[in-house]
């Protein structure tokens, strides 16, 4: 979907070089569309074309934008997202739900039922309530399928006015913003007027269908509300500072105002939330993405005024450990633990902190009592991981590495140290497949294919071996595909 809203979020970065990546991609990307939506004697833009533009569209969000992957960040946002998914009639699409390492306040969704929230926009946020209405929100733009109609409307728009949207927008991003409004203003002139951005019947449109899935989905209205006017008192800040959620999605006071007067006349849910796994997320998100010496500050002042409250510690502990005070770091997620023994992200954070501060038996104990509360928890299982090679329990290591990539297949890290374990072990060709494997993950396909060719020089396994050559095939096919590019 090329949606204004997506595209402004390129104004964010202002690195040359970055610049000149972004409107590769969107050129990229907008010949993909020509392709699909604009075909001879098509009819419009159908469920399967949406998902088939939804896939190139996610190539450029996933090459050009820095997701975070931290499950305890992840996991929760896909929780609030699913519980709203789940009072909704029968979809066409499956939904997908992700946070962009972004501090801007946006929130997005492409076609096909894939929602993006910005890791500023959820700090800036107080409780659950606050998320579900913004997720509730995107996810009525998708069930109405908003932009999709307006492909299909807008099919005779052609190639120079999608063109002069992107240029007008990536214009802004040098910070002619005048410019880049009259050029994109005067294209889409040019081209019947014709916009992918929201209208504000849209926005009319996703607030009334949103409300009423939050209320099915136990939640209040309460919370969209409170997040549209964070929005707006940012805006007398000056528009350099006017959020890009705002801008994308108009007519905020007459939302504002809608939504009051939705909740004076139909709000019947008093939401019971437990408000223990926002905060608990939010701490982390504070943590490991905020402003280090703003997150001090904060989780200092916490726990001083707060000293009951194990989160305060735990944000107190991991902001520390970030900063490489340890010892004290250890002190503060202790007194976390104390105080909630059995939250396996404390258990798994204290645990990483003994093993990067060298307390390797203390770290090896703790990660191995967690398995009965998270047998399946990433962070876990890659920490026990790397603390049984420090303490040379290395069949044990290899175990644990293989059921945490059997989980998780694309933990690449843990396909490095499967390699690291089993060299020393002597298994030469399964040290290679595994680095092999770690490198191609990570684009490095010069040394992918180095690895995976001597793994292949001494791979007895005939599955082993289809799979290599199978990967092997498809790095040429790559390095071929760039030499023509």
């Amino acid at each position: 979907m090329i949606t204004i809203e997506t595209l402004i979020l390129y104004r964010r970065l202002e690195v040359p070089m970055k610049f000149y990546r972004h409107l590769f991609a969107i050129c990229t990307i907008l010949i993909f569309i020509t392709a699909i939506l604009f075909p001879p004697g098509a009819e419009g833009i159908s469920v399967k074309e949406e998902e088939e533009l939804s896939r190139e569209f996610l190539k450029v969000i996933f090459s050009q934008f820095q997701l975070i992957k931290d499950p305890i960040i992840v996991d929760y946002v896909n929780d609030v997202g699913q519980k709203v998914v789940s009072v909704l009639p029968p979809q066409p699409f499956t939904y997908h739900f992700y946070v962009i390492k972004e501090d801007s306040y946006n929130a997005f969704a492409t076609p096909a039922g894939h929602i993006f929230v910005n890791s500023g926009l959820i700090e800036a946020m107080e409780n659950e309530e606050e998320l579900a209405g913004v997720i509730a929100h995107e996810i009525s733009h998708v069930s109405l399928r908003h932009i999709s109609k307006k492909i299909e409307r807008s099919k005779k728009i052609n190639m120079v006015a999608l063109a002069g949207v992107v240029a007008g927008v990536l214009l802004g991003s040098g910070g002619a913003a005048e410019a880049a409004s009259a050029v994109t203003v005067g294209t889409l002139a040019a081209g019947q007027s014709v916009a992918l951005a929201y209208s504000r019947d849209d926005e009319s449109e996703a607030d009334q269908v949103g409300l009423e899935y939050l209320n099915r989905a136990g939640y209040s209205s309460q919370g969209l509300l409170a997040v549209l006017e964070k929005m707006r008192s940012r805006r007398w800040f000056g528009s350099e500072q006017i959020p890009t959620y705002l801008q994308t999605h108009p007519a905020s006071e007459a939302r504002m105002v809608y939504i009051d007067m939705w909740l004076a006349k139909h709000e019947k849910v008093h939401a019971n939330i437990n408000p223990y796994p926002f905060e608990r997320a939010h701490t982390w998100l504070v943590a490991a993405y905020g402003d280090e010496n703003a997150a001090l500050k904060q989780f200092e002042s916490d726990v001083k005024n707060h000293p009951e409250n194990p989160l305060a510690h735990y944000g107190y502990g991991l902001i520390l450990a970030k900063t490489g005070n340890r010892e004290s770091a250890i002190d503060h997620l202790r007194a976390a633990l104390e105080k909630n023994a059995f939250d396996i992200y404390i258990i798994r954070d204290l645990g990483r902190v003994y093993f990067l501060d060298g307390r390797y038996q203390e770290a090896l104990n703790l990660l191995r009592s967690a398995e009965s509360l998270a047998p399946n928890n990433p962070q876990r299982l890659f920490y026990l991981g790397r603390t049984q090679i420090e303490t040379g329990r290395l069949e044990e290591a290899t175990v644990t590495f293989e059921q945490l990539i059997s989980i998780y297949p694309r933990y690449s890290r843990a396909y490095y140290f499967l390699g690291e374990t089993n060299g020393k072990l002597g298994r030469l060709n399964y040290a290679h497949y595994y680095l092999g494997i770690y490198y191609k993950l990570g684009s490095n396909f010069k040394n992918a294919a180095f690895h995976l060719k001597k793994a292949l020089e001494t791979m007895n396994d005939p599955e082993k071996r289809a799979e290599i050559e199978k990967m092997l095939i498809g790095i040429r096919k790559n390095k071929k595909q760039s030499r023509q590019q």
